[in-house]
């Protein structure tokens, strides 16, 4: 069993594959603080009723967690192979952009996979701590996007900010027009960032041409995606299925 694990800012997704099938899926929380032996543990507990690891396939946007992730993989899992997408790592995408390096492991993972299951040129929208556009030309290279506040955080904001407005759950509002507060600020996130979405893969589809598919993925995707006409298909297990491909490749 392949263990394939994706670190953002917010959460940890956690997947086991049999082969090419995704049989199990985890998400916890991101704590930058923790230790190689919290995360063994947690891992342990989540795992134990599993069949055996085998591999395992690790790609972080968080460096204090990335550091404990690969003391914990030395520690628990040294017997076994482990491909952590990093540099030197072979992942068949090349980056097209003007500094390569700054770009996360987690888009190149998502460009991978996108690029497999569809083919190019296609977008990867990723609903996450930042919702992030990533584009993939007809090549599969990877040539950049676009990066957007997350969906959350802009929440927590407005009502950090706002003293006489509140934190809300985001759902589809009755109509646009909010009745109350609430109302009001459901309108304006849902259909304000579905809007958002729109308008940013409408100006790349200018820019690139046609486009193979519009693919939602992250644990904020089925928020918005109701109100977004440019969404197509909608994998919220993309990136774990590109560390498979990564893991594969390696």
């Amino acid at each position: 069993m392949l263990l394939a694990i994706d670190v953002g800012n917010t959460n940890i997704v956690l997947g086991l594959y049999d082969g090419a099938t995704l049989t199990k899926s985890w998400r916890i929380k991101t704590d930058a603080y923790a230790t190689a032996d919290e995360y063994a543990i947690q891992l342990r507990a989540l795992t134990a009723n599993s069949p055996t690891i085998t591999g395992i396939a690790l790609c972080s946007t968080v460096p204090s967690v990335l550091r404990e992730m690969r003391e914990m993989i030395k520690r628990e899992f040294a017997d076994i192979k482990s491909v952590i997408v990093e540099p030197g790592i072979k992942t068949g995408v090349s980056i097209a952009t003007d500094n390569p390096k700054e770009v996360g492991t987690d888009r190149i993972v998502n460009s991978l996979a996108v690029f497999q299951r569809h083919g190019g040129p296609s977008i990867v929208v990723d609903f996450g701590t930042s919702t992030n556009l990533d584009v993939v030309n007809e090549a599969g290279d990877f040539i950049g996007g676009a990066l957007a506040p997350g969906i959350e955080i802009s929440i927590d904001a407005l009502a950090t900010r706002a003293a006489a407005l509140r934190k809300i759950e985001l759902v589809k509002p009755r109509a646009a027009i909010g009745r109350n507060t609430v109302e009001a600020l459901q309108s304006g996130a849902f259909y304000g960032f579905a809007g958002q979405v729109d308008r940013l893969v409408n100006q790349i589809i200018a820019e690139v041409g046609p486009v193979k598919a519009v693919v939602a993925t992250g644990g904020l995707a089925s928020t918005v995606v109701e109100a977004c006409t440019t969404i197509t298909h909608v994998e919220p297990d993309l990136t774990l299925e590109g560390l498979r491909l990564v893991f594969e490749r390696n």
